[in-house]
């Protein structure tokens, strides 16, 4: 069973071949025999979008009034109640992304008795209307890269998909005035990252329609933008590694080729549909057996516009793909979110995982930024007989490469990232970069939990460090402030035999060093880390979190071979935690409102306090799981022994089923 089965709520009354539900959104006509894990056919998929976008609508009293949204409290735009033009250009841009895939089938959809490709057009024009509330000005002369250009390489994307509906009916005085705004910005600054692509956007769309730009540019951010690609599918967003490589970078990328590139610059698009290709080999992997994705990386708001590569494979038949598996996934991730109850608030999707959760949450968001995940409905676009929406849904490789007992590791060697998946309960695990000094960073979100956490699990959701001496999946130290500092300055070094190695070293004090060295189990993860610092520390290190779900988190205690062993159990799933050798104590923590899916939660936490005696010691830790219900053989708790060599500077792993490895720092 998985979270998002226990979380579903009830739905109310249903219209238009879809419900709409009081929390959730249901399948209505579910097709099992060609969706026998999701139900969901390309039907379903335009009910959701349909779905979004009523609720995006409820906001929407008349024609004339611009899309905007009641404000979540925290850290999001604007902080001092007032709503912006730029607030509400993302309002229109990014719900345009949930309506072009239905207009495209409909072109004269109508919601709340609003005619939808009035409405749009409408607005599109009073963005030129200096009287309006919404107008934007062209870019000052000497302005630099803004959240306008964000949203203007959004609406490039969408007049290109519905030219027909969004251009055309246009005026000719409109589209002039209508370029020269948007080409003041795409003929601009930009930031080095997946922006660029906003500008490209820009100008290809404006050089389409015969008006003049500044085609050096254009190709200058083209090349700078293939400069970012790593191999194995992954760009770097610079820094960090994160969806943006695909709700961005491997979306725009198709999609402009298709919509220009093939046309113009025939070369470019073929460069993109090569590092397209790749996303096949490892991407779908990242996801779990049911299709959820991981919570990782900045602007989880945007949640499953992280599935958008998956339909886009569906624009050429490349017999290399498995398109079941591929929609699968997709549909999987789609009702992760739909289906649960804490999704909308207002009939909005929230800033947050699940719910509202402002730890995930960045300053540059809005309540309307959260439509960034309409992107997954651009999906729509590709042919209805494309193989994506016509074969049978599998489970792929979870069916059929992986067997019960093992587990799976994809290594990405250009992007250092490693991807696990543990068959035992269907869940993935990604390790990747994070190596950002919070103290020196503006944006500090790139130095928290959305990247610091030694691992994230599709199962497990990162939980937050707001209380104080308590962490999940990471290290804590008490620096000289007295304060609990969490690592973030990891270096990787190498992937080897199984093992994930990196240094890491606390951003206040560099003498305070580790060498980390995590393997991989069927049911966890096993931690062989050294203490390579020259002064003593005070430290904690903590297991994945569990939220409240079902009646209380039990707790218990088992003793194995003279080792205690701390076990939580949500009813879901339970967590086990064992400390081989280095630490001084355990203890299960609860904790209130720092986790994304309940108010209560609960970790296992380890701490130590080194001393002189302690330098090069190993710290041997067994972070374990199972489905609730489940029992645990002794071999399962303890599965293997391991020997310090060479003063720390190695370790023997010896395993009770024989096999024997090596750890070489």
């Amino acid at each position: 069973m998985n979270i998002r089965s226990i979380l579903t709520g009830i739905v109310f009354f249903m219209c238009s071949g879809y419900t709409i539900a009081q929390k959730v959104f249901n399948v209505e006509q579910p097709d099992f025999a060609k969706s026998p894990f999701t139900g969901m056919m390309r039907q379903h998929w335009l009910n959701a979008a349909h779905y979004l976008l009523d609720g995006a609508f409820t906001h929407v009293s008349a024609i004339n009034d611009p899309m905007v949204f009641p404000k979540q409290p925290g850290v999001s735009y604007p902080r001092n109640g007032v709503h912006t033009p730029t607030e509400m250009l993302e309002g229109l841009c990014r719900t345009l992304f949930v309506a072009v895939p239905l207009l495209k089938e409909d072109s004269n959809l109508t919601i709340k008795n609003i005619r939808v490709a009035d409405y749009y057009r409408l607005h599109i024009g009073k963005l030129l209307d200096s009287n309006s509330i919404t107008f934007i000005k062209p870019r000052a002369k000497n302005g630099g890269p803004s959240q306008t250009l964000v949203e203007f390489g959004a609406l490039a994307v969408s007049l290109f998909a519905i030219p027909e509906l969004l251009w055309q009916p246009l005026t000719k005085a409109q589209q002039d005035a209508l370029a020269k705004v948007m080409i003041s910005y795409g003929d601009g600054p930009t930031v080095p990252s997946n922006w660029k692509f906003f500008n490209i956007f820009v100008l290809s769309f404006f050089k389409d329609k015969g008006y003049s730009v500044n085609e050096k540019l254009l190709t200058e951010y083209l090349d700078k933008t293939l400069e970012h690609y790593r191999g194995n599918g992954w760009y770097n967003d610079n820094p960090a590694y994160d969806y943006y490589s695909m709700w961005a970078f491997q979306m725009y990328a198709p999609l402009w080729s298709e919509f220009f590139g093939k046309k113009y610059y025939p070369a470019y698009a073929e460069r993109f549909a090569a590092n397209f290709s790749e996303v096949k080999n490892n991407y779908p992997y990242l996801f779990s057996r049911n299709g959820e994705m991981i919570m990782w990386g900045r602007s989880m708001a945007y949640r499953f516009g992280a599935i958008v590569p998956f339909p886009l494979m569906g624009m050429k038949d490349d017999p290399g793909v498995n398109y079941g598996w591929m929609r699968r996934i997709a549909s999987g991730t789609l009702l992760q979110f739909l289906q649960n109850p804490s999704f909308l608030e207002d009939q909005v999707p929230t800033l947050g995982f699940y719910g509202a959760f402002e730890p995930t949450v960045q300053s540059y968001s809005c309540r309307g930024s959260v439509y960034w995940m309409g992107k997954a409905f651009l999906g729509l676009l590709i042919p209805k007989n494309s193989r994506f929406w016509t074969e049978t849904e599998n489970e792929g490789a979870w069916a059929g490469e992986m067997k019960k007992g093992q587990v799976y590791n994809k290594f990405q060697d250009s992007s250092k990232i490693l991807i696990t998946d543990y068959l035992n309960i269907g869940a993935s695990e990604i390790r990747a970069w994070c190596h950002v000094e919070y103290e020196k960073s503006w944006e500090k979100f790139r130095a928290s939990e959305n990247y610091n956490r030694l691992s994230y699990n599709s199962a497990f959701p990162w939980q937050a460090d707001s209380v104080s001496g308590v962490v999940a999946m990471n290290y804590i130290f008490r620096n000289a402030k007295a304060e609990w500092e969490p690592l973030r300055l990891f270096t990787f070094k190498k992937f080897e035999d199984g093992v994930y190695y990196r240094d890491v070293v606390l951003e206040t004090n560099r003498e305070v060093q580790l060498n980390l060295a995590e393997m991989p189990l069927p049911n966890g993860i096993l931690r062989v880390d050294r203490y390579a610092s020259s002064v003593p520390a005070e430290m904690r290190l903590g297991h994945y979190a569990l939220p409240k779900l079902k009646g209380e988190i039990k707790e218990k205690k088992k003793n194995v071979n003279g080792y205690t062993v701390h076990i939580i159990d949500n009813g879901v799933y339970q967590l086990a935690m064992i400390t081989l050798s280095g630490w001084q104590q355990m203890q299960t923590i609860a904790t209130t409102g720092v986790h994304p899916v309940s108010k209560e939660s609960k970790v296992i936490n380890a701490h130590t306090t080194t001393d002189n005696a302690s330098l090069n010691q190993l710290y041997v830790t067994l972070m374990l799981w199972k489905k609730s219900g489940e029992k645990w053989r002794k071999n399962e708790l303890l599965p293997v022994e391991v020997t310090a060599r060479e003063h720390g500077a190695a370790a023997e792993l010896r395993f009770f089923d024989g096999v024997v490895r090596k750890i070489r720092f």
